[in-house]
């Protein structure tokens, strides 16, 4: 038995690396969705932001809120990014992306496409939304309440 507990407290350590793990899960996910599709976005301007939201207002019927909706899923895939990297205001931030997310997904299985990058993110998005941004974060260094 002594033998197995080495092997058991590696296979299963107790929130060893919890916080290392989610340090990852926030830092490369928003780092790539910032290079990737969120700078580009943000800087592109009125045009492309009334695109954008016409991705949400096409379902909801207000038009007029185009640009308004266009420039929040830009500003959550790049701005509010940089928060969730340094876990900064992490479940709120977290919680813009899961919005935007899930938009772009139904946007695309209504368009016939099968919207695996919108998921992955949103799925990211969801675990950092209920688990936190963990121990390695500023929310952890100002919010928490440490002993």
């Amino acid at each position: 038995m002594k033998r197995i507990e080495p092997i058991a407290s590696y296979l299963y350590p107790n929130n060893l690396y919890l916080s290392h793990s989610l340090l990852i899960l926030r830092f490369i996910p928003s780092i790539m969705m910032i290079y990737n599709h969120g700078w580009s976005k943000i800087t592109a301007g009125y045009e492309k932001w009334e695109r954008l939201g016409a991705a949400l207002t096409d379902f909801i019927g207000l038009e007029y809120l185009n640009v308004f909706f266009g420039f929040m899923a830009a500003l959550s895939e790049s701005a509010v990014m940089i928060f969730v990297v340094v876990g900064l205001f992490t479940r709120p931030a977290a919680l813009l992306l899961l919005f935007t997310m899930f938009v772009a997904s139904v946007n695309h299985v209504v368009d016939g496409e099968f919207p695996e990058l919108a998921i992955l993110y949103f799925l990211i998005m969801l675990v950092l939304f209920i688990c936190g941004p963990g121990k390695l974060s500023l929310d952890y260094h100002y919010f928490s309440k440490k002993e």
